[in-house]
């Protein structure tokens, strides 16, 4: 059996270190994922939870922040509890992150998220020549 995630996000909000009675760091966040969608459609997002552990916890909480794209590779887990409010029984789904990497650079992180990076630029998009029916004796197929 094979139990692999791989993601891209933004996070929801500021990782918080936490550690548990064994002194073992651990770090809960969301990130929100984007979801294709139809020409015509609002833009939709799935907002996934992920949980990270040691010295990847240690990482997360110190390099990224609300906003930040990050790329994700774990595995999903799932998790029973019982509600306090309803005493019913919930299961929770959650991504244990085994690897995390930047996706943007320092700089293009610090455009508010939402927009295109300070460095995008559209620039010279059309500066091209249109060499469609030139020269097609030439080549050799």
């Amino acid at each position: 059996m094979f139990n692999l995630v791989v993601l891209t996000g933004r996070l929801t909000a500021d990782p918080e270190l936490r550690y548990t009675a064994n002194n073992t760091a651990v770090t809960s966040f969301s990130i929100a994922v984007s979801r294709r969608y139809k020409a015509g459609e609002e833009a939709q997002a799935d907002f996934i939870n992920i949980v990270a552990w040691r010295q990847t916890a240690e990482f997360v909480t110190k390099y990224f922040q609300k906003g930040s794209m990050i790329g994700i590779e774990g595995s999903i887990q799932t998790r029973r509890y019982v509600d306090k409010e309803t005493g019913k029984n919930r299961t929770a789904f959650e991504v244990i992150a085994n690897n995390v990497q930047f996706v943007e650079s320092k700089r293009d992180s610090a455009a508010p998220v939402g927009e295109a990076p300070a460095a995008f630029s559209n620039a010279g998009a059309n500066d091209f020549t249109d060499l469609s029916g030139e020269g097609d004796d030439d080549l050799p197929f």
